[in-house]
């Protein structure tokens, strides 16, 4: 069936039409980032300040004696950069600690009971027990996503315990000193962390998970600006600018990171302690297809293979359109999850998506723009290009179904 080069009417509005030139604020998230560094390396010298005050004042020191170490030491090991992160390894490591500490007490009494060459021989078997046992959990993936640290704490401290209790008698007063001042470490490095400016991993994860629908709106406008730039005929200039992709493509470990310092993060702003976070994690997995798919794009627009201009010149004025629209859903996407807002009713946004592929078919099966050319290579160049605009828009409505999924859990309000 024959097609005439119709055009269909692509609703925007005025803020799609001027772009996205000013969306990502990348100098004020540099700045910040900067600062907050800053803050947390004075928040690290306070807390060691504090600690260190059961060494320098000798009321304290009389009290806590050379144990005053295991806090100095609690200080050091647990402080990290975001709160979720400072109180899940506190938790890891106190959780690891009684429990290691107990249950390597109990062990050390049944091995004096037994006395002579028994008690070395049942400290050992319980040595290896628990300690291979413990090791065994830690590999399983839900342990080790957010309990590998007081598994490890666990296996330190049952060891230390049972083995210092063959060598003296007051194996549950050196316990009990030891942590009390573990204790008092771990208060002063969450006070000083959840007190003193913190840092949520929580806000980290929701403003890079918004941030990566503007990155790749503009990747998107980059890509059709680069695409119908009127060149030379001997080739294709290479992008100025592929690192936003990139960034996207290479954000799950990090992602997933934040996502797990989140969950132990207590309530604050708009994060309740049930907020979905694993939602966010499917919202980034989909962010990442879409950005391999504009990736290949680019490889596409960026082949010594591709159609010559005049060629390109044919299908420019619908793939603009269809790519500014593609733009704005992406940054109106974006702008809800920004504001923790639902998403216009979804019927808008299909509607929309619905003539993005009504707009491409078009393009796809008139033979005037993509069969006419006597070089049968810039016909297949062209449909490469229009099927990858097609996947775009498919990844594009994928988004737009998830962020929806993501107003309803926690209840957001309309925007």
């Amino acid at each position: 069936m024959m097609m005439s080069s119709t055009v269909v009417t692509i609703p925007m509005e005025e803020d799609e039409k001027n772009g996205r030139k000013q969306r990502p604020r990348m100098a004020r998230q540099q700045k910040d980032g900067v600062y907050r560094k800053v803050i947390h390396s004075a928040k690290v010298g306070i807390a060691l300040v504090l600690v260190s005050l059961l060494y320098l004042l000798d009321p304290l020191y009389q009290y806590f004696g050379d144990n005053a170490m295991w806090a100095v030491m609690t200080v050091v090991v647990i402080f990290e950069f975001y709160a979720g992160a400072t109180l899940g390894k506190g938790l890891n490591r106190g959780a690891g600690t009684i429990l290691g500490g107990g249950l390597g007490c109990l062990a050390a009494i049944l091995a004096d009971e037994v006395g002579g060459v028994g008690n070395a021989i049942v400290a050992g078997i319980c040595v290896f027990v628990f300690g291979a046992a413990a090791t065994y959990c830690r590999l399983a993936p839900s342990i080790k996503r957010r309990y590998d640290y007081g598994s490890m704490i666990f296996i330190l401290t049952f060891n230390l315990v049972i083995v210092s209790g063959l060598r003296t008698d007051k194996i549950i007063e050196i316990a009990l000193d030891r942590l009390s001042t573990i204790g008092v470490g771990f208060v002063i490095c969450i006070a000083t962390s959840l007190l003193i400016f913190p840092v949520w991993s929580s806000d980290e994860l929701h403003n890079s998970t918004a941030a990566k629908f503007e990155r790749l709106a503009c990747c998107v406008e980059e890509c059709l600006e680069e695409y119908f730039r009127v060149i030379d005929e001997k080739g294709i200039h290479p992008s100025e600018s592929v690192s936003s992709c990139q960034s996207v493509l290479y954000s799950k470990p990090n992602d997933e990171s934040l996502a797990n310092f989140a969950r132990w993060e207590p309530w604050h702003g708009k994060f309740g302690l049930s907020h979905p976070w694993d939602k966010y994690l499917q919202i980034g997995d989909v962010l990442r297809e879409l950005a391999a798919t504009i990736t290949t794009l680019k490889g596409c627009i960026q082949s010594p293979l591709q159609p010559s201009s005049s060629s390109r010149q044919c299908i420019k004025e619908p793939c603009e359109a269809v790519g500014s629209l593609l733009a704005g859903i992406l940054g109106e996407l974006g702008e809800t999850v920004m504001k923790m807002e639902r998403p216009r009713p979804k019927e808008l946004i299909a509607s929309k998506l619905q003539s993005v592929k009504l707009e491409l078919s078009l393009v796809a099966s008139a033979p005037s723009k993509l069969e006419a050319s006597e070089n049968s290579t810039e016909g297949l160049g062209l449909a490469s290009f229009m099927f990858l605009l097609l996947e775009i828009a498919e990844k594009v409505e994928v988004l737009a179904k998830e962020v929806e999924e993501l107003g309803e859990l926690p209840g957001f309000p309309t925007y």
